[in-house]
């Protein structure tokens, strides 16, 4: 390959890092895990890199769990979904609600086919969600396909107030392409959105961006932005904190690992080096919320033996 300069990790201003992700594909894994950091490089999984949450409802399986802060709470939405049962097998998301990041309760599963637009769905992976300023609902996110359907894998959306109740799911973003995409990111800088994502022809992350979080979604030429080769999925994107670098991991889903890489223009990223980084407890694709001093604390007492 091309020799390319590795980045200078930022240093990260205040407050920490969680990191919420599950382990692998067999049900017992198929678990909500966390680790923290303060750097936003280094991570340590708490609770010995066992599950922090046991689901009861749907699948009774989670993967790709998404931590957001609400106004005055914290939500984790995830995929429903048991690899055992096949990789067309699920329809629906869980859902969960915090008031600490410790106890985690209102789950509820959600499950697509209850809706006229999704009602054919045999994928809903990967839910997302941000909040939308202008329709004060938060707007969620994820990779859909219906089955006996013409369209490839897309990024489709719904809306919802509390993670119980969701409106009808519609599409947001398809690549002109006309093939599948996966695992979208969106990240706002600067009044910009920009949303990241898995081609899954090629197996890399691509680019594209909109003034506001509902679309329009433009392409551009050469938008791929990993900086390597190898097949990555689950990009996550996050801030280090009071600097203007942006951190983007992605899972090294057949190598296994993960991969780093930082940008500050959301366009041109270098890697990081495998020596300024630490993920060595088999995460799976997952999600960064950035943390208080205190809440770190307390998630490490809490989760320490």
């Amino acid at each position: 390959g091309v020799y390319m300069k590795f980045a200078e990790p930022a240093a990260s201003k205040n407050g920490a890092y969680l990191f919420c992700y599950f382990l692998g594909n067999r049900p017992n894994e198929e678990r909500i895990c966390f680790a923290v950091s303060k750097d936003g490089y280094n991570f340590t999984p708490l609770n010995d890199n066992r599950p922090v949450i046991e689901q009861k409802l749907g699948t009774r399986c989670c993967r790709d769990p998404f931590i957001l802060r609400g106004n005055d709470c914290f939500y984790i939405v995830a995929t429903d979904m048991k690899s055992d049962d096949g990789w067309e097998s699920n329809h629906g998301i869980v859902t969960f609600k915090s008031d600490d990041l410790i106890h985690w309760y209102d789950e509820c599963a959600v499950d697509f086919h209850s809706f006229d637009s999704t009602a054919d769905a045999d994928k809903i992976w990967a839910p997302q969600a941000m909040y939308d300023e202008k329709a004060k609902k938060y707007m969620v996110y994820f990779s859909c396909h219906n089955k006996n359907s013409e369209k490839p894998l897309a990024i489709w959306y719904t809306y919802t107030a509390d993670f119980k109740t969701f409106s009808k799911p519609s599409e947001l973003f398809s690549s002109t392409s006309g093939l599948d995409i996966i695992d979208a990111d969106i990240v706002k800088k600067d009044g910009k959105y920009h949303m990241y994502y898995k081609d899954e022809c090629v197996k890399t992350i691509a680019h594209s961006i909109s003034d506001s979080l509902c679309g329009e979604y433009r392409e551009y030429e050469n938008n791929v932005v990993s900086c390597t080769e190898r097949h990555v999925e689950g990009n996550c994107m996050y801030n280090i904190t009071g600097t203007d670098t942006y951190v983007m991991i992605m899972d090294l889903y057949v190598d296994g690992g993960y991969y780093m890489q930082q940008t500050e223009d959301m366009m041109n990223f270098l890697p990081v080096d495998k020596k300024d980084f630490s993920l060595d407890f088999h995460p799976r694709h997952g999600s960064m919320l950035h943390i208080t001093d205190d809440e770190y604390y307390i998630l490490i007492k809490n989760f320490s033996k």
